[in-house]
Order: C-alpha cells, then sequence, then structure tokens
C-alpha cells in the first residue's frame, strides 16, 4: 500500500527520482536499485560541449583521491586538447563536484573516474555491471538506456530483438545504480543507446570504487586546487 501524501521519491520503489542530490544517498536502501538525479548544468555548459569538436571533447582515465579532482580532471582536459576557457573550468568544477558527492555517497576516498568521448555504440548490449554501485552521466548526447528491474531477464535474454519498456537516462541527468555485485541477482539492466551511423557524438562520465582493473592513482595533484587556465 503506497503513503499517502508522500513525495514520489520517498514512496517505496527501486526506481527513485529527483532534484536533489541528496537522494542518492538512498542507494544504500535495500530496495532501492536506481536514483535518477534530474540535474541541471551550469549556464552555458551544455551548450559549450555540444559546440565542440569531437577530437576536443575530454577523454581518459585516472583513479584519483577525492582531494585531487580538480587537478585529475584538468590534466584530462588538457591532454585531450579540450580548449582552455572559462567554460572549460565550469566543467572541470562540476566533474570534480559529482565525483566527490559519489565519493561520500559510497564513503571512499578514491574514485576510478572514466570520461569518454563515445561515437559507437559502444556496450551495445544489455548488461548488468559487475560492481557495486555505478555513477554515469551524460554531457552530451543521448543518455545511457535501462530496463525496469521486472523486464532485466528478458532483455538480457532478447538483446537487439527485446520488445519490452526501454527507458533513458536524461541527457545531463545523474544515475547511480546497483550492480550485480550489490547482492546476488541484482543490478540494473542497462546499456549505452545505439548511435552508429547517425553522427552523435557522446560525452560519457563513469564513476567506480577502485577495483582490480583500475589505472594505477594519478600522482599529479600538488593540493587539489584548480590552476588558472592558460
Amino acid at each position: 500500500m503506497r503513503e499517502r501524501g508522500a513525495p514520489p521519491s520517498l514512496r517505496s520503489s527501486p526506481i527513485l527520482r529527483g532534484a536533489s542530490p541528496k537522494l542518492l544517498h538512498r542507494i544504500h536502501d535495500p530496495t532501492v536499485e536506481l536514483i535518477i538525479w534530474q540535474r541541471r548544468l551550469p549556464y552555458g555548459l551544455g551548450h559549450w560541449l555540444d559546440a565542440l569538436p569531437p577530437n576536443q571533447l575530454p577523454d581518459g582515465r585516472v583513479l584519483v583521491g577525492k582531494d585531487c579532482m580538480l587537478p585529475a580532471v584538468l590534466s584530462i582536459c588538457v591532454e585531450s586538447s579540450t580548449p582552455a576557457c572559462p567554460m572549460r573550468r565550469t566543467f572541470v568544477e562540476d566533474v570534480a563536484a559529482t565525483a566527490r558527492l559519489f565519493a561520500g555517497v559510497m564513503a571512499t576516498d578514491r574514485i576510478d573516474l572514466r570520461l569518454e568521448a563515445i561515437h559507437d555504440d559502444a556496450c551495445w548490449k544489455f548488461h548488468r555491471d559487475c560492481v557495486a554501485a555505478r555513477l554515469l552521466t551524460t554531457y552530451r548526447g543521448p543518455g545511457t538506456e535501462w530496463i525496469p528491474p521486472a523486464q532485466g531477464e528478458c532483455a538480457l535474454l532478447r538483446q537487439r530483438t527485446f520488445g519490452g519498456r526501454i527507458e533513458r537516462f536524461p541527457t545531463h541527468a545523474v544515475g547511480l545504480f546497483k550492480g550485480s555485485c550489490a547482492e546476488p541477482a541484482s543490478g540494473i539492466v542497462h546499456r549505452s543507446p545505439p548511435i552508429a551511423g547517425n553522427g552523435a557524438v557522446r560525452l560519457l562520465l563513469c564513476l567506480n570504487m577502485p577495483t582490480a582493473t583500475s589505472p594505477e592513482e594519478w600522482t599529479g595533484c600538488s593540493g587539489g586546487g584548480l590552476p588558472v587556465a592558460p
């Protein structure tokens, strides 16, 4: 029976949606599988990212301490030839803030942070991630597709012929979801949206807890501040 008068985000449901980042802490609730934080980017950031040539989109991966997020993300931008300007700084600050939020929710001092410019169908198969929890947000292009839990097994079995309901994270929204390591038979079934051949380029941020497959820890931090952009 539903709680009368309770906000939608607080009713008993495996999928929670809301406009407050505080909602992400509910991922530790055993009944919750996915949380969608329906946020807005800083003014102008989305338009700037959409206008960047694909070869200038930030693309890289680091294992980084929560106090070094700013310089680590900036280093990815510099190595990717992302043009130096106030919007680049805004982007770096937004990614770093999201990563620090994830670190706080998951009670970890280090984050496996990946920014990926995606030009094709990438992980097109429906799958569950072998992680306890993962955060995804798409800064540019269509968001990650996911399947309501009741239809997850059918999507895994049928793949491209699956005819059921397919949901999608709104572009710029943050999705925090459980993977198959959270507990047996758990985890949100999802995939990268098919974009091959339509000219779209996605910019995806993926945040994970450190694992055996994480890169070596990033050592370029000298205090966590963000240098003045050249």
